[in-house]
């Protein structure tokens, strides 16, 4: 298989896995406002929704089907 197929596959196998988990929660962590010893920090909750698992499965399988059609 030609490397095109295999980051195909790579995002096939990664959004079944964001569809099989309902989403991905992540969490980002960022310094708002730092003075002296004093540091206030801000922590922000986000979801990779499973519409992200289903394009990625799509567009896995069109990076599969064009890999190997041109090998």
């Amino acid at each position: 298989m030609r490397p095109l197929a295999w980051i195909g596959v790579i995002l096939i196998i990664a959004g079944i896995v964001v569809v099989a988990m309902r989403g991905i929660p992540y969490t980002k962590s960022r310094n708002e406002v730092e003075v002296g010893p004093l540091k206030v920090t801000s922590q922000e909750r986000g979801l990779v929704t499973p519409i992200v698992g289903v394009a990625a499965i799509v567009i896995g399988g069109a990076l599969v089907f064009a890999g190997r059609k041109s090998a």
